[in-house]
């Protein structure tokens, strides 16, 4: 299973999209610092993620995700999260 997920900056509020095949382990490396895009934003909340059969379908799907038609989609399907957790 390969997942794409979306991580949230609790310093800067900022949104993080990437995908990974061990989604727990790939949190752990952004949070303990060891990921350069990431290493000044911490800490960081898992917000949202999604499971992919193929890696090939995962990396699409990360593409559209950082796209804007993709952030887009993101602030509608999380609507209710970032309403409740607004700074």
């Amino acid at each position: 299973m390969h997942y794409v997920y979306v991580l949230q900056s609790l310093k800067d509020g900022e949104f993080y999209t990437g995908f990974t095949s061990n989604l727990e382990r790939r949190i752990k490396e952004h949070n303990d610092k060891n990921q350069f895009s990431t290493q000044n934003r911490g800490p960081l909340k898992l917000i949202y993620y999604e499971g992919c059969l193929e890696k090939e379908d995962a990396i699409v799907r990360e593409r559209y995700l950082k796209s804007g038609m993709g952030k887009k989609y993101l602030r509608y399907r999380l609507k209710n999260y970032l309403a409740l957790n607004s700074k």
